[in-house]
């Protein structure tokens, strides 16, 4: 004769695991009543789902930034998973955002991955819901960012998140990295600054330059010059203090800066997006 289980506590297993209530039962059933048994069926139900789907793409997922109490840290991280369906399920979203503030605490994704979560490992967390949601879920990525002060923004549908550093603290410093996180969100810079930029993509930009003048039939004597405006171009469309602020009035994003707030400085910024 088989164990019988109520349905209170198939509800309380469902609050500690957020598995399945027909998992939960079969679980319980499993274990004689015995809770600690029965989690331990589920995690172990999870690791087979998850064996199953090892070699499965994350291609969709949550991106959430987070940012610490007295701003100084940022983090961005990528909850994936297999599905736009399960992305948009407000039970991931809201799983991506306790992973993402229990990372501010770790500088590395392997130590936060080997770090404890509900009584076990965010490695052993993702396992487990894995079997729970049925889908392979992975963090995809795991980015950290310290400064004076620091803010963030998310975008619509958690797809784009964006964090900023600022050289100082001050009243309004929470709506200036804000507004330049959405900027970062936006227009994707490639580098904070002209100085920042790689070498390699600089010498392949005036390359190009010259490439499409020499088409134009302009002397070569004249390509050097006209190459470097070609590319001082390039780093005003391309390097954030350089952009044109998106919510200013042909502002560049570092005389946005200078008049919100004189002196202060942008010290580094994150962006991921699905």
């Amino acid at each position: 004769m088989s164990y019988t289980v109520s349905a209170k506590e198939v509800a309380k297993l469902r609050n500690i695991t957020g598995a399945g209530m027909m998992d939960c039962k079969k679980a319980l059933v499993e274990a004689e009543g015995d809770f600690d048994k029965a989690i331990e069926i589920l995690r172990k139900k999870g690791q087979k789902v998850a064996a199953n789907r090892a070699d499965r793409e994350t291609t969709e997922g949550a991106v959430i930034a987070a940012v610490s109490s007295d701003n100084t840290k940022g983090v961005i991280i990528a909850l994936g998973c297999e599905t736009d369906f399960v992305a948009k399920n407000e039970d991931f979203v809201s799983m991506a955002t306790k992973f993402a503030n229990h990372a501010l605490n770790f500088d590395s994704k392997e130590a936060f991955l080997q770090s404890d979560m509900d009584g076990m490992s965010v490695e052993e967390k993702l396992t487990e819901q894995t079997g729970v949601i049925g889908e392979k879920i992975q963090i995809s990525s795991f980015q950290t960012l310290e400064a004076p002060f620091v803010g963030s923004y998310i975008h619509n549908g958690n797809k784009i998140a964006s964090v900023v550093g600022l050289s100082e603290a001050f009243s309004n410093a929470d709506e200036l990295a804000k507004n330049i996180s959405m900027q970062v969100a936006a227009m994707n810079p490639i580098a904070l600054d002209e100085s920042a930029v790689d070498q390699e993509i600089i010498d392949k930009e005036i390359e190009i330059a010259k490439e499409q003048l020499r088409q134009e039939g302009k002397p070569e004597a004249m390509l050097d010059n006209i190459a470097k405006g070609k590319l001082n171009k390039f780093f005003k469309e391309n390097t954030l203090v350089n952009q044109e602020y998106i919510m200013g009035e042909k502002q560049s994003v570092s005389e946005y800066l200078n008049e919100a707030k004189n002196g202060v400085n942008i010290t580094g910024y994150l962006r991921y997006s699905l």
